[in-house]
């Protein structure tokens, strides 16, 4: 997990002050916040960032963070630069558990192969020390749903040229020879 000084929005969570009974908490990004998000996601702004989570106890030790995340974002069209809004309305979840905690252990064979589900959960995550951070969680879960390539609507690519099998062909090195006349 990042540094909480450099995370450029952060919610720091005491994980001692967590019960069993989830605690729900709504959070906002300020401006400040949403300009250093739009700079770490390379993106022209970020309009607005939201979520309502739910922070619970899991298992003995870990947390379990669920929740919705909504973020309104400005990116440059791919095809025209123009600027482009995208609206994100993703769920959540996330689970903590100590650092050196075995159920943080990714499940092995007995030859030592590590198995992976890729339909299956997802280990949780490490942390260190008495907090976490429900804003990088938030933070992350929105960078994963920015479309890479934004387009206009009804934007399309021009006219492209393609290559055809001639242009594929390598020339000959001895054609220049051909109009070669021996005097």
């Amino acid at each position: 997990m990042k540094d909480e000084s450099q995370a450029a929005f952060s919610y720091p969570v005491k994980v001692g002050h967590i019960s069993a009974n989830a605690v729900s908490v709504h959070l906002s990004a300020n401006e400040r916040e949403r300009k250093a998000l739009a700079a770490l996601w390379n993106i022209n702004e970020v309009l607005s960032l939201e979520a309502d989570l739910q922070i619970a106890r899991w298992k003995k030790d870990g947390v379990k963070i669920k929740g919705d995340v909504r973020a309104r974002v400005v990116q440059s069209c791919v095809v025209t630069l123009e600027p482009v809004e995208a609206d994100i309305d993703e769920p959540v979840e996330a689970i903590f558990v100590p650092e050196g905690s075995r159920l943080a252990r990714q499940a092995s064979n007995d030859g030592g192969e590590m198995i992976l589900d890729p339909d299956g959960p997802d280990i949780p995550d490490t942390f260190i020390g008495d907090t976490i951070d429900a804003g990088v969680v938030v933070s992350e879960q929105v960078a994963l749903a920015i479309e890479p390539y934004p387009r206009k609507p009804g934007v399309t690519f021009g006219e492209r040229i393609e290559s055809t099998s001639a242009d594929d062909k390598k020339p000959n090195p001895f054609a220049v020879l051909k109009d070669w006349k021996k005097d």
